[in-house]
């Protein structure tokens, strides 16, 4: 059973911003043939609008794990989480950022939660997930652990 689920779309801006593929494709191939250059606008921007919806990352939190991404991390081993947000959030992804952490960040989502591992054998001291809803986040951790096993 899915207790929190949330998909990473990426930000509208990045969609507007890919759209510049089509001005620039008509002046490279409108010289050669104006239903080249359409088409090579139709085609590129096509393929951009492809790549962000496939870049889309899942984060869901069940009854035994957190899957972020392909990551997936059994909930016996979670322990504090932590969600930050504006300039925490910025400092998190930066100076207080950890080497050995693992990320799940992506540039166009401000809040993250910072998810602090138990197992003494992984090098990784915690893992730092972008995601819109951090207190929904948290909140989903906390019941899955609550839960009887």
């Amino acid at each position: 059973m899915t207790n929190y689920r949330e998909k990473l779309w990426p930000a509208p801006w990045l969609f507007l911003s890919t759209a510049l593929v089509i001005p620039a494709s008509l002046l490279v191939f409108l010289p050669i043939n104006i239903f080249v250059g359409i088409a090579a606008a139709i085609v590129l921007y096509s393929g951009c609008l492809t790549l962000l919806l496939l870049s889309a990352t899942r984060i869901q939190v069940t009854e035994t794990e957190l899957v972020a991404g392909r990551a997936r991390l059994p909930l016996a081993i979670i322990g504090d989480v932590e969600g930050f947000a504006g300039s925490d959030a910025t400092l998190e992804r930066g100076q207080r950022l950890d080497a050995r952490a693992f990320l799940v960040i992506r540039g166009w989502i401000d809040p993250v939660i910072r998810i602090e591992l138990l197992d003494a054998n992984d090098p990784v001291p915690y893992w730092l997930v972008s995601t819109r809803n951090p207190k929904d986040v948290i909140s989903a951790i906390r019941r899955a652990h609550a839960q009887p096993k």
